[in-house]
């Protein structure tokens, strides 16, 4: 299929058994071998933000035609997690910020978060966080605590990485697009049936379900034949695979 594909869910570190140690050669041919064109990319959750965000601007800038930067900050150091962000957003290579509730203990709507999301709401930043909800004991980003940040923070476009992952969290995240016209579903999950990738456009809209793989923890060949074989028209097919995410980010197709 000859169309702009975009992984919004890939990253550098070294917490995989696939990684290659920020190999950006190695990278670009696991892109290359997939179909991937650009990858906005964060940083695994293992050091500090500032180390974090200038492993990422390195590899971006190793190859700005591929890669974007996604910044990462957490509530639990807030003075750096406000100096990283006006640092960051204040270079052309950063396109989105990543959160990770369920990894920090504190859930998505916690008031924590609140000097963060105003921050981001008054600059118009995407936002993209873990989504999961597999039962009442995994909830700290269920789907649905999205709508309430939706309704409170409008300007923010908001990504829902693996759009709730089990089933019942996939109900969820429809619920969640279906409220809030700021709210867009990323289909990287190793859970689901074999109609999920259709489940979620049919529910969501397919102007709001975007490609992820999670590469290099999972294989991005795997993911995009989620895509590439799902019961969905070419048009939508090109939708999901990148124009969508092109259009949210404000990409050149």
């Amino acid at each position: 299929m000859n169309t702009l594909v975009v992984d919004m869910h890939s990253h550098a570190g070294r917490q995989s058994q696939y990684w290659m140690d920020d190999n950006a050669t190695d990278y670009i041919r696991i892109m290359d071998e997939a179909g991937v064109d650009k990858a906005p990319i964060s940083c695994l959750f293992e050091q500090t933000a500032q180390e974090c965000n200038a492993r990422v601007l390195n590899l971006v800038n190793s190859h700005p035609d591929r890669f974007m930067g996604v910044a990462f900050v957490t509530p639990q150091y807030l003075s750096e997690a406000m100096d990283q962000l006006e640092y960051c957003f204040s270079l052309p290579q950063f396109v989105m910020l990543k959160l990770y509730p369920d990894y920090l203990g504190k859930p998505i709507d916690d008031t924590a978060y609140d000097p963060i999301f105003e921050w981001c709401d008054d600059r118009n930043i995407v936002v993209k966080s873990h989504s999961s909800y597999t039962g009442p004991e995994d909830n700290l980003t269920a789907p649905t605590r999205f709508i309430k940040l939706a309704t409170r923070y409008p300007n923010i476009r908001w990504v829902l990485g693996h759009a709730g992952n089990a089933m019942a969290g996939q109900h969820m995240a429809v619920e969640a697009a279906q409220s809030s016209r700021n709210i867009w579903l990323e289909t990287c999950t190793s859970h689901g049936d074999a109609h999920t990738i259709e489940f979620l456009v049919d529910g969501a809209g397919v102007d709001r379900v975007l490609y992820g793989s999670d590469m290099p923890l999972m294989d991005a060949r795997i993911q995009i034949g989620r895509i590439t074989t799902a019961d969905l028209d070419e048009e939508s097919k090109k939708r999901v695979l990148g124009l969508n995410a092109a259009e949210l980010l404000g990409l050149d197709g």
